[in-house]
């Protein structure tokens, strides 16, 4: 029901990827928002772990953050990580988020912040009542390589996503990103030429858009 009955734009919950931050994930996502306005309002919030060494515009009030880690305060998403760390707090944070900023309807997560919403949507799946989301877009995801996160990947999932793939993605391969949308119950794949970005093109656009009608139909129709 949701936006659907109260006549409201869907409200996404904005997962940022590693190294980034709600402040930095709100600059690189203006085209987006602009895109989706009066449909989707996307609202982002901090993942709970500070990255130790900072980033190439760290000022020092707004620390690079990450969801969780592979190995000692690092993180690379194709290390099979024996001892992953972090990533219990990150699901607090988000079921936090949703319990205290909600209503939400779905998710948006990028990079690692996809991988996150991938997690979520496995949890939500199975009826996880801390994560009470529709659909997720997963931009430029994967699934965690770390043995420790495989349950999360064992049964198709069946919640409504659509995946994000750049064909030109230097930090998440485009395979990576097709690989995470095959653990999902009928996916719907949508591939841009450009690199590790959120797209909002005006093709893009169209498949946010359709995607997005599924959960909340525009006016007159």
């Amino acid at each position: 029901a949701g936006a659907m009955s109260e006549g409201r734009p869907l409200r996404l919950l904005g997962l940022h990827g590693y190294r980034q931050s709600e402040r930095r994930f709100r600059q690189r996502t203006g085209a987006l928002r602009k895109a989706l306005r009066g449909r989707a309002e996307l609202v982002a919030f901090n993942a709970p772990h500070p990255v130790p060494g900072g980033g190439e515009d760290d000022n020092g009030d707004d620390p690079p953050r990450g969801w969780w880690f592979s190995g000692p305060s690092t993180f690379e998403a194709g290390e099979v990580a024996a001892a992953p760390a972090g990533l219990d707090e990150s699901l607090s944070a988000v079921a936090m988020a949703l319990a205290e900023h909600g209503p939400f309807d779905g998710l948006l997560g990028f990079s690692q912040g996809a991988a996150l919403a991938a997690m979520v949507c496995a949890l939500r799946a199975r009826g996880d009542p801390r994560f009470p989301v529709a659909f997720a877009i997963l931009v430029a995801g994967f699934a965690s390589r770390a043995p420790a996160h495989g349950h999360f990947y064992r049964e198709p999932i069946a919640l409504p996503t659509l995946h994000v793939v750049g064909d030109a993605d230097a930090v998440i391969p485009a395979s990576l990103s097709r690989e995470l949308a095959r653990h999902f119950v009928e996916p719907v794949v949508l591939t841009h030429p450009g690199g590790h970005f959120v797209p909002a093109a005006t093709p893009q656009k169209k498949a946010y858009l359709d995607f997005l009608d599924r959960f909340c139909p525009a006016e007159g129709t």
